[in-house]
């Protein structure tokens, strides 16, 4: 039930696998097996956002109740882009998603790192593997940052 409750948590946007690890160590789950867990639940819709977010924004962003927040999307979407275009240039795009998605801040993971691949036109392959790439980099850190927290405040 544990497993479960981290691999759904890794899904849901902003709060995705920087949120599924720090519970999986507060639940005192092993932490290598909560990683996985928690990485391939913050992958499973990197596909689905790719493919189709972009379109169901678009075909949102002009309807009453949803219009305002799926504006905001896109335009979370084009602006998180173009800052990966300005600061890596086309060569450098593949790194600069990874770190994007890897460095935890907030709203920098793979749901608006793989958005804004697919304002780019970056390709599946190379999104999901900088994406992915990006999510054990989080992972890693959120584990350290929460493992190092247990053990200094004996949470």
């Amino acid at each position: 039930m544990k497993y479960l409750i981290v691999f759904l948590v890794s899904m849901v946007p902003l709060i995705e696998l920087r949120g599924g690890v720090p519970i999986a160590v507060g639940m005192g789950m092993n932490y290598f097996s909560a990683l996985i867990v928690c990485i391939i639940g913050n992958m499973l819709p990197v596909p689905f956002i790719y493919f189709f977010a972009r379109k169901v924004l678009e075909w949102g962003k002009d309807k009453k109740y949803i219009g305002k927040f799926f504006t905001y999307c896109i335009e979370k979407g084009e602006r998180g882009g173009q800052k990966l275009r300005e600061k890596a240039g086309r060569s450098g795009l593949f790194v600069a998603l990874m770190l994007f998605v890897g460095i935890p801040l907030p709203g920098t993971g793979a749901w608006t790192g793989t958005l804004a691949a697919s304002f780019l036109n970056m390709g599946i392959k190379s999104t999901t593997l900088a994406v992915c790439l990006g999510v054990i980099m989080a992972g890693i850190i959120m584990g350290v940052i929460s493992l190092t927290g247990v053990h200094v405040f004996g949470l």
